[in-house]
């Protein structure tokens, strides 16, 4: 039976150790941190590593709890954004910042008049400031009172967006000897079906750790809705440590960046049968650490 464990965790590693250290390099400080972990584990400590992408659809049921009425999350986020309280990314490699301006621009509905936020705002920008974000030039918009910048007539509601993409790295602590759910980051995705293409469009990414501590932590408004016990609501931050959601695996660490349905020549029917295996399979190599 060992014999057996330990060839089961030979042949699985040895299919992931390539992709699991080749393009997706992780920002660590001086100490051997990732700091964009909001609960870093020295690397050092890191026995194994798997960087897995979600796609969660906010409208299943068991994620409703994230998309209740006037309270989404995706609301919090996009009025947050508006508020100043959060920067937004260009992508989930979280280093590069998404102007307020370009932000805007994402959430603006097809069609809709390119010139409208300078006639609304009169300014450089939409904070009527000397760059993106306002105020005396610096990313915070400093030396001023905080605005807020109201929804525009040609704006997509938060409603409309329930499509969230969760980027998180699987790792098992060998100094804890257990498996994490690292959340790097989340991805607000626009419903393909709101554009004449069909196509997807990406609104912005955000640092999960930013999230936590700058939006939802003691904030009244960031509540996950227990459809079973209101009771029992919770914070949006503890509802993900306690995995309160469920969504597909869509792309996996590999040479390559390909989503998994990319791998499989854009078969849907059979890439959803590939995550769902590669999910299974995540579950069962951490049973075998286990019993290794």
């Amino acid at each position: 039976m060992m014999f057996k464990s330990i060839k089961i965790i030979g042949c699985f590693i040895a299919s992931l150790v390539l992709s699991s250290s080749i393009s997706f390099a992780q920002e660590i400080d001086e100490n051997g941190y990732n700091y964009n972990s909001l609960r870093p584990i020295r690397n050092a400590d890191k026995m194994f590593m798997r960087t897995v992408w979600w796609r969660l659809d906010l409208r299943e049921k068991q994620n409703e709890g994230y998309y209740a009425s006037g309270s989404e999350i995706t609301k919090l986020v996009i009025d947050a954004v508006k508020a100043g309280v959060l920067r937004p990314f260009k992508n989930d490699s979280l280093t590069t910042r998404m102007s307020l301006q370009e932000f805007l621009d994402n959430l603006k509905m097809p069609g809709a008049d390119e010139g409208m936020e300078e006639d609304i705002f009169g300014g450089d920008d939409a904070w009527g400031g000397g760059d993106a974000w306002g105020g005396g030039g610096d990313n915070w918009g400093g030396g001023g009172e905080e605005e807020v910048v109201d929804a525009g007539p040609n704006e997509f509601f938060p409603k409309q967006i329930y499509y969230l993409e969760l980027k998180e790295d699987l790792i098992f602590d060998k100094k804890r000897s257990r498996m994490y759910h690292d959340i790097q980051s989340i991805k607000l995705i626009i419903p393909g079906d709101l554009y004449p293409t069909g196509i997807d469009k990406e609104l912005a990414t955000f640092s999960y750790k930013e999230l936590v501590e700058n939006l939802f932590v003691d904030n009244p408004q960031a509540v996950w809705y227990n459809t079973q016990n209101i009771a029992e609501n919770k914070n949006f931050a503890e509802a993900f440590e306690l995995r309160q959601f469920t969504g597909r695996i869509i792309k996996y660490s590999n040479p390559k960046g390909n989503y998994i349905e990319d791998i499989y020549s854009g078969n849907l029917k059979l890439g959803l049968a590939k995550s769902q295996e590669y999910r299974h399979k995540l579950v069962e190599y951490e049973a075998v650490l286990w019993s290794y």
